[in-house]
């Protein structure tokens, strides 16, 4: 078995002649959290489309686990334990917060289209749910509308609903955008508890939580890696300095 859950080998996407992702060559250890990082139109969120085949790559490969996914629909790569936590939050608000849990758990087992089957044939997944609940700290919300959580708690409910997926290598997509400092600090700690037995890939742009959490970054600029590395050692690179702030002069540190 490879020590590296994901990889891409030249992974490239262009738009009628625009190059928005340019031979990445990504490769993603087992049972750490890998940051993607860069400027804003740098590629990152292309990047993830690729990886989850919302857009199919001009050329390259994608190896999960092993295995070549770059021709997979993307249902069958959700189903090999690629799950993907949007940008933008995705929660049903007037469902409660177990509720919401429960949904994607249905998906899971693959009962979702039930919809004829009385509501108490569904708590089963009560006690799973509410697992989820307490490992994202959300157990005493539980009977609350989601609707009714702050912006960040909305956040920790879709990671619980992420997990409740039984992803293999999570995706999170901006988890801290938007939020306060409290939130943010709230987020950045339920990450690093969920990936304790997990592998993340997220695309951040708060430097303090990817400095904090990440165990390698990847640096894109202009579609390609600029630089990789523990942060250490990406926040003093020339190159990357120069990317984020347009002088070699200064050092990086917690820049968001």
């Amino acid at each position: 078995m490879s020590d590296f859950l994901l990889e891409t080998r030249d992974l490239t996407r262009e738009f009628k002649g625009f190059v928005a992702v340019n031979q990445v060559n990504l490769r993603v250890r087992r049972g750490t959290i890998h940051a993607l990082i860069g400027p804003n139109g740098a590629g990152k969120t292309t990047c993830f489309n690729l990886l989850t085949k919302f857009l199919a790559p001009t050329s390259g490969r994608i190896l999960f686990d092993g295995q070549d996914i770059t021709d997979e629909p993307p249902a069958r790569i959700a189903r090999r334990g690629v799950i993907r936590s949007f940008q933008i939050s995705a929660v049903f608000p007037h469902l409660t917060v177990l509720e919401n849990v429960r949904v994607a758990l249905q998906r899971k087992l693959g009962t979702s289209f039930h919809f004829w089957k009385s509501e108490r044939s569904l708590d089963r997944l009560n006690a799973r749910a509410l697992e989820l609940l307490r490992e994202v700290d959300l157990e005493t919300y539980a009977a609350l509308p989601a609707v009714e959580l702050s912006y960040g708690r909305k956040r920790s409910l879709e990671i619980a609903t992420t997990l409740a997926m039984d992803p293999k290598l999570m995706l999170l997509d901006e988890p801290t955008q938007g939020m306060g400092l409290e939130d943010v600090d709230r987020i950045r700690q339920l990450i690093k508890k969920v990936a304790a037995q997990r592998t993340v890939l997220m695309v951040e742009h708060n430097m303090s939580v990817v400095a904090s959490i990440a165990d390698t970054i990847t640096v894109l600029q202009r579609g390609a890696t600029l630089a990789e590395g523990p942060y250490d050692q990406v926040s003093k690179d020339p190159a990357v300095i120069e990317a984020y702030m347009g002088s070699a002069s200064v050092e990086l540190s917690g820049a968001h």
